[in-house]
């Protein structure tokens, strides 16, 4: 059976992953808190933290999505979008994508198959495209979804059909999914019909990891291995 589409996870699956400071992702979060002084950041830190504990558990449990402005709000705290840049320079530099992406991309898009990328996510369209227009491959994107802008996540079927739609197909047992977690990627994917390929090298938290794990169709060690994989099913 042909392979009309791959779509593919971002975070740790595109990018390489990186463990990360949640307490200096706060403080530099609770830069954008309108009023707030010097002293008030540890504990509009506090907050933040915690709001984010809150609204990734219930993407976990329940798919619900959230938004950047959602977190402020579950916090309790008002922010100007403007003040964002100290947030946004703390991930800049976990955002860089895997340079075997760009290969691999056009190695699909040779092959008719088109790409996507479907990400749980609460930033906004704009920062994610912005990173792979930085990265240069952009242009090999045919279709993208953030959660940020959908009702669901992932596990959630309604997100992977999402995602099918962007990038104009239709049958999931077309479809393969690459990700690197167990629940939101496999579990999910496969649920929705798709075939799944793990991308195992993620230290994926434990309060992350979900109430049930998928069985990958295929394992990739690197992303290069993905294309062979492809067409092996073909």
């Amino acid at each position: 059976m042909a392979i009309d589409a791959v779509i593919f996870d971002w975070g740790g699956t595109l990018t390489k992953w990186h463990d990360i400071d949640f307490h200096a992702e706060s403080l530099a979060l609770a830069q954008a808190v309108k009023g707030a002084c010097d002293d008030d950041h540890p504990v509009n830190a506090s907050r933040l933290h915690q709001a984010g504990e809150t609204i990734w558990a219930r993407s976990r449990d329940h798919q619900h999505s959230s938004t950047i402005d959602d977190l402020f709000a579950e916090a309790g705290l008002e922010h100007d979008p403007d003040l964002l840049h100290a947030y946004y320079e703390f991930w800049e530099p976990h955002t860089l994508t895997d340079p075997e992406v760009g290969p691999l991309w056009e190695a699909l898009r040779a092959d008719g198959v088109r790409v996507g990328v479907l990400s749980n996510t609460i930033w906004p369209r704009a920062w994610h495209r912005g990173f792979f227009e930085r990265d240069g491959v952009l242009d090999l994107l045919d279709g993208d979804v953030y959660t940020s802008e959908v009702p669901w996540t992932k596990p959630a079927e309604e997100a992977f059909h999402a995602a099918m739609e962007a990038v104009k197909v239709s049958d999931p047992s077309r479809c393969v999914y690459v990700g690197d977690r167990l629940f939101d990627d496999v579990y999910g994917a496969q649920k929705a019909g798709m075939r799944a390929i793990h991308i195992p090298h993620s230290n994926i938290p434990s309060s992350q990891v979900g109430h049930s794990e998928g069985s990958p169709d295929a394992v990739a060690e690197q992303l290069s291995d993905i294309h062979h994989l492809v067409r092996s099913w073909e």
